[in-house]
């Protein structure tokens, strides 16, 4: 890509980021009921950027654009806003028009694991 000096740019790539969003209610909860814990949402996002820096910008605005509060049908005012940027990178394969590899990362504690991925309870042998 060349810009408007005529000096060549790279070419963007292709990102991977994920990014946790919370959401908390305003109200507090009825008399005898438990106060609501925050919902976390995770968020694997693809950008475009020449490189990480830029990339992570680009992340973080859409994030921020995702950011809203609105009332719910029980009155309360439901709020989202980015909790955290957790990881950017450049995804593993960059040929996006076919099977690809976009983001790896690696971990010892299987147990932590299992405690924070509900899906994981369909599947209990593992395979």
């Amino acid at each position: 890509m060349t810009d408007r000096t005529g000096a060549d740019q790279p070419a963007p790539q292709p990102y991977i980021a994920l990014v946790v969003m919370e959401a908390t209610t305003s109200s507090p909860a009825a008399a005898g009921e438990e106060e609501q814990q925050p919902l976390y949402q995770e968020n694997i996002v693809l950008v475009h950027a020449t490189d990480e820096r830029s990339a992570r910008e680009r992340v973080e605005r859409r994030a921020r654009e995702a950011e809203t509060s609105y009332v719910n049908d029980r009155q309360e005012t439901v709020t989202w806003r980015l909790r955290a940027i957790v990881d950017v990178k450049e995804a593993e394969d960059t040929d996006l028009g076919r099977d690809a590899d976009l983001y790896t990362r690696h971990f010892r504690d299987w147990a932590a694991y299992e405690r924070v991925e509900p899906l994981l309870a369909r599947d209990s042998d593992g395979a």
